[in-house]
């Protein structure tokens, strides 16, 4: 009642709520809609649920609970046993109104519901489930992707929906299927979640035009000034790589964006190592605002390990390395090499994503991109 005085819409959770007596749970609903709740969320917090008991506890409100009709029946639920997708869908078919989820079903412990996932499995069902969602499901594919940039958690290749593997077969029965009628194997048009739909290859020769379309294709749309950027940076690429693919392309784009607004920006690294000797780095950063250079050097237990040590020369922020990744962007010998880092600083994780054909100039730009990160934050709550 306190929470209507100051907006019409207000959502009341009852936490962990599938671990509880089904009847408290229509009480303590009817009590917070006669007090004013206009939403009220079932949520199964620790994903304990079935979902055919999920789904009779969703059922048992609406034939339950007095004045139900007067609020929105929400679900939020977790990916503890795999079945949050499952238990949304079913609380769906019983009444419920609104779903709780994430973007690649990121969430506390092992998730949430992927919102991309229910989001399509209503469309693709429609039939079944006679419900929209009014959602532009052309921007999942790019948000996806997005979402891994910005949070460090890659999406697995057999993720559905979203996953590098999603829509594409190499099965000879499956790709002649697929020549001949696409949905016979294809359930979902890929263009309809935003994966281009076609796998044009750019290389050496390829002009600005070509690589503008191709941004477009992928859902990019750059200005001018970033578009330069872009388009410099896939000519030095195709100067190393053969033929540039859509993945090293969005890889080439994410860098870029990484790099717009950077305390600390990487110029130049250089590396000496071998079996014989210890490994040496030399690193030249340009400083703040770009009005100085930092130059140093490092020797390490191994090339990745000088480069950090001359980067901390420069840098001077304290930090601990808590993880480091690497992976292959596309398949091939100069395959893009891709560096994920997590690093910690007063009991704050900040995480970095490096890409380059040198998987040494990827742990270098990873690296910065972290300690870009936690300076910036620093700095948001220091009020600098």
């Amino acid at each position: 009642a306190h929470a209507r005085k100051y907006t019409d819409n207000v959502e009341f959770s009852a936490m962990d709520a599938s671990r509880t007596e089904p009847e408290f749970i229509y009480q303590l609903l009817e009590a917070v809609i006669e007090a004013g709740a206009t939403t009220v969320n079932i949520p199964d917090t620790v994903g304990y649920a079935m979902p055919e008991q999920f789904g009779a506890l969703i059922e048992g409100v609406f034939k339950t609970v007095p004045g139900i009709h007067r609020a929105v029946v929400s679900v939020h639920c977790h990916n503890d046993l795999g079945l949050a997708v499952a238990n949304s869908l079913e609380a769906i078919r019983r009444g419920a109104r609104q779903v709780e989820g994430t973007v690649n079903g990121i969430g506390e412990r092992a998730g949430n519901a992927a919102i991309e996932e229910i989001v399509m499995a209503i469309k693709t069902r429609s039939d079944f489930f006679n419900l929209t969602t009014g959602i532009n499901t052309q921007q999942f594919y790019r948000t996806s992707r997005l979402v891994s940039d910005l949070t460090g958690f890659t999406v697995q290749p057999n993720k559905a929906i979203v996953g590098g593997n999603a829509f594409r077969h190499s099965s000879g029965l499956h790709v002649d299927g697929m020549l001949k009628r696409p949905i016979t194997y294809e359930i979902i048009d890929p263009k309809s979640v935003g994966v281009p739909s076609s796998s044009i290859v750019l290389g050496k020769t390829s002009g600005r035009h070509a690589f503008r379309e191709r941004l477009a294709e992928l859902g990019y749309s750059l200005k001018d000034e970033d578009l330069n950027r872009a388009f410099t940076a896939f000519k030095e690429l195709a100067d190393k790589k053969k033929d540039i693919t859509d993945r090293d392309i969005e890889s080439l784009v994410a860098e870029e964006q990484r790099t717009v607004s950077e305390e600390y920006h990487l110029d130049r690294v250089q590396v000496t190592c071998g079996d014989q000797g210890l490994p040496m780095a030399g690193v030249r950063l340009i400083g703040p605002e770009g009005k100085m250079i930092i130059e140093g050097a490092a020797l390490g237990t191994g090339p990745v390990d000088a480069v950090y040590k001359a980067i901390n020369l420069c840098v001077k922020v304290p930090n601990q390395l808590t993880e480091f990744t690497v992976k292959s962007v596309t398949e091939g010998i100069d395959a893009i090499g891709e560096v994920l880092i997590r690093i910690e600083s007063e009991g704050v994780t900040y995480t970095g994503r490096g890409a380059d054909t040198d998987i040494i100039v990827s742990s270098a730009k990873a690296y910065i991109n972290a300690l870009n990160r936690m300076i910036a934050a620093k700095q948001i709550r220091t009020g600098k």
